[in-house]
This record gives structure tokens, sequence and C-alpha cells, in this order.
């Protein structure tokens, strides 16, 4: 009984081709030659790229985010009354704050999140502006006093410090990864 042939894909165009052909039918390369190799150049991209979604780490950036934003544009200056983040010194110490917030769930998270920051600290981002704009219907925070700007100003900033999460959530993983692995020569 004649032992049926495997099928291998082409690793050049992906034309499906017998195990024992020595060229791909569709481009003609010698198969042998171009055998899945582990490219060094492509693992060390590889290392950096996110491979998935996960909500639960999601949901852990959004409390982190949460957290330090309320502790520190809304608590603090309620404790010190010489403190008032209202306006753009509020949105100001937002950036840094939800680019620390980014680099903590860095730090803490044991695969790749890049993403799950940068969701949080949008949504965050939100009752932020809204807080530092209105202030919450009068009962919490007095919104714009002094210090205002237009609402287009506030949707910047909260973008901007969005960004900086990004760049949080990245230095974090650069941080807990180390450094890259040598080439080998």
């Amino acid at each position: 009984m004649a032992e049926k042939a495997r099928i291998i894909n082409c690793p050049s165009c992906g034309a499906k081709n017998s195990s024992t052909a020595r060229r791909c039918g569709s481009c003609g390369v010698a198969i042998e030659e171009l055998k899945p190799i582990r490219d060094e150049q492509r693992e060390r991209e590889r290392r950096y790229q996110q491979e998935g979604f996960s909500i639960m780490w999601a949901a852990i950036a959004l409390g982190v985010q949460s957290v330090l934003t309320a502790a520190l544009i809304v608590a603090l200056p309620q404790a010190v009354g010489a403190l008032d983040f209202e306006g753009y010194y509020g949105m100001t110490l937002s950036i840094p704050v939800w680019c620390v917030g980014g680099m903590l769930v860095g730090l803490i998270s044991p695969g790749k999140t890049f993403v799950e920051p940068v969701v949080a600290a949008l949504i965050v981002a939100m009752p932020t502006v809204f807080y530092l704009y209105n202030g919450f219907f009068g009962m919490l925070g007095p919104g714009q006093t002094v210090r205002t700007m237009p609402m287009f100003m506030y949707i910047i900033m909260a973008l901007i410090g969005v960004m900086f999460t990004l760049v949080g959530a990245y230095v974090g993983e650069r941080i807990q990864m180390g450094p890259p692995p040598k080439p080998v020569h």
C-alpha cells in the first residue's frame, strides 16, 4: 500500500505542495531553502507586540486610573484647601497621573498590556473632563470658576493624557521585560 504524501505550504507564496516536491508548483522556489526559520529580527519585533486584549487587565487598569485620578483631582483638594486643581491645572495634573497609572499597569501585568491602560484612561478621562469643567451638579467640586478653558481644550488635554498613558504602559512593560536579548552572531 502506498504511503499518503503529506501536504505542506510553500513558505514563500503559501501554495499547497506535496512533501516530496523539491520546488513549489506555484512560484518555483526551492522548498528546502525556505524551510520555516526563526528569524532573530522577527523574534525581537514580536517581543514588544501585544497579543490580545484582556478584559481583566482592562478592569484592573480602570481601577488603578480611577483611584489615582480621584485621589489627586478630587480628594486631595478637599483635604488640603490650598490645592485647587480646577480648569487648566486639573487637566495638566491628569496627564502625568494617567502616565504613571499606565506605567504601574505595565509593571504589574504578566503579559504585554499596552492597550488596556489606554482604554482605561479614555474611560476615566470622560468624567474627569466633566468634573473639571462643570463639577458634579454643584454637589462635588465647583467646576470652572477662575481658571477657565473652552471645552475643546479639555478634550485635547484629555487625549494628550491618553497618549501619555500609552507611553507609560510601554515604559512599564520595558522595565518589566528587561533589556532585549543580545543578537547571536
